[in-house]
């Protein structure tokens, strides 16, 4: 059992705290000898799952561009090192690159150093294995290691050497697309396209210089490349407003064919196409799901539970395909497609709306740099018929209201709170008239309504991690969403534990 201190540092399978001072009421709790502990943790743990001894691992180590992540790698790496391992240091990396060092350099484990998309005071430690990343029970085995102060012995055979491994693996993208474009030019197959990038200051300024641009392609417009951990521009985040509205907006000016942004740490991608359009959300899971049915027909696609209704008419109607709606959360869509893979069931693509999207073809790894990738790649191909990127989805319906709301939890014990208005929202939705519970949820209470009673649908859910409960409503009609929000708020009345 974690006590209060360690506890608070399990953030589902990442671990996640306070690293620098600066933000009002947020003290460093995530301090040097917290993660001397926690690297210790990882060591036993690892030691214990692949079967060697300490000073016979291999660990690859890297960071995104926070300003706390060089401090928190160099005590990382010395913990590694006096338990005798072999450290393999790749300095500036997105988080993607670092499981596939795990493939292409055979390390036994690896840590990225991040916080994904949250403030620059905050940080992180995320691992992987050669089986992908870890389980939020493997976090709370490496936690309760360092709650318990045990350490691997001591030992001189530890090294560490320094290894540009982002290179490699941009060499891979690089060929990837001279592969699947073939383009008569084959070593440049993307001359001709103009393509901006927006890393938000992020680690994902590689993808203009060492994929796109070698290629051939004009990356003139591409915004805030270089690495800055204070972010001064916008959150690196695909889900953000502001963001996406930077993205278009480079798209617009360089009158771009296509533009690009990542997260931080370059596990989560969102594309713009050449009018403007994002391909974010919804529109991005239909690209993607487009893409990974290829060649796989009648195949499943796994999405989290706020996809709209469109959509999943678009995947099984348009393209064919089956809709598999499971939980929040990017490591439980993942899992998901492995079970139904291991099933016997063809499973191609899990995918996040928040733009995690992990492709079979690629270990399942949510990957945004590779889901950008598929998608040029697509682009360039569509390109050679005469047709545009936004023809891929032209049959996706859209709804044409959204909103999102996040209800508070007031009580302590949040999760039964959640819970127990989860199952009274699900026994009066039963016997409500005009309510349709959706047959196809695994997560919270999604119910659907008629075009004379909102038009739309409505799903409440417990978050994966916080005190929240957010509300997703769409509406294929105008003043559906209120309709339907004020049916919803007739009940949310009568219950206790929420701030309304």
């Amino acid at each position: 059992m974690l006590n209060d201190f360690y506890k608070q540092f399990k953030s589902g399978t990442d671990i996640r705290g306070v690293a620098v001072e600066g933000v009002e009421g947020q003290p460093v709790n995530l301090t040097d000898e917290a993660v001397r502990n926690m690297a210790d943790g990882f060591v036993l743990w690892l030691s214990e799952k692949v079967g060697k001894s300490a000073d016979k691992l291999k660990i690859s180590i890297g960071r995104d561009s926070r300003i706390s992540g060089p401090h928190i790698m160099q005590l990382c790496t010395e913990q590694f090192v006096s338990a005798g391992a072999e450290v393999v240091c790749c300095g500036l990396a997105s988080t993607p690159s670092m499981f596939m060092t795990t493939v292409s350099l055979g390390c036994d484990g690896a840590l990225q150093i991040t916080a994904s998309h949250h403030p620059f005071n905050r940080n992180g430690l995320k691992f992987f294995t050669r089986e992908g990343g870890l389980e939020g029970s493997d976090i709370e085995a490496i936690l309760t290691c360092a709650q318990d102060g045990r350490h691997p012995a001591s030992s001189e055979n530890g090294r560490v050497y320094d290894y540009d491994f982002m290179s490699d693996y941009s060499k891979d993208l690089r060929e990837k697309i001279k592969r699947e474009v073939n383009a008569a030019d084959y070593d440049h197959p993307l001359t001709g396209f103009h393509i901006v990038v927006d890393a938000g200051n992020g680690a994902g300024g590689f993808y203009a210089d060492k994929v796109l641009a070698p290629l051939g392609a004009d990356t003139s417009g591409s915004r805030y490349l270089k690495p800055d951990g204070m972010f001064p521009n916008h959150v690196p985040n695909p889900e953000d407003a502001t963001a996406m509205a930077s993205i278009c907006e480079a798209v617009r000016e360089s009158k771009a064919d296509l533009g690009v942004i990542f997260d931080t740490d370059v596990d989560r991608g969102g594309a713009v196409d050449s009018k403007g359009n994002e391909i974010n959300r919804n529109r991005l899971v239909a690209v993607a799901a487009a893409i990974a049915l290829e060649g796989n027909d009648g195949g499943t696609v796994v999405t989290d539970s706020i996809t709209s209704s469109g959509l999943k008419e678009f995947i099984e109607k348009n393209l064919g395909g089956r809709h598999y709606r499971y939980r929040r959360g990017y490591k439980n869509v993942i899992d998901k497609a492995l079970e139904l893979n291991a099933a016997g069931i063809n499973c191609p693509l899990a995918i996040e709306t928040s733009g995690h999207a992990a492709m079979r073809e690629n270990y399942f790894l949510d990957d945004g740099a590779y889901l950008c990738t598929k998608i040029i790649i697509k682009a360039a191909q569509m390109r050679k018929e005469g047709k545009e990127l936004d023809a891929l989805t032209a049959g996706l319906r859209e709804p044409l209201e959204s909103r999102e709301i996040r209800y508070q939890i007031l009580e302590k014990d949040f999760r039964a709170c959640g819970e127990r208005i989860i199952a009274d929202l699900t026994a009066y939705a039963e016997k409500k008239d005009g309510w349709q519970l959706a047959d196809d949820n695994r997560e919270g209470v999604r119910v659907s309504f008629g075009k004379d009673n909102g038009d739309g649908w409505f799903l409440l859910r417990l978050s994966v991690h916080d005190p929240i409960m957010p509300l997703n409503i769409e509406s294929d009609s105008v003043g559906g969403v209120e309709k339907i929000k004020a049916q919803l708020d007739a009940f949310l009345a009568t219950t206790t534990g929420l701030k309304l």
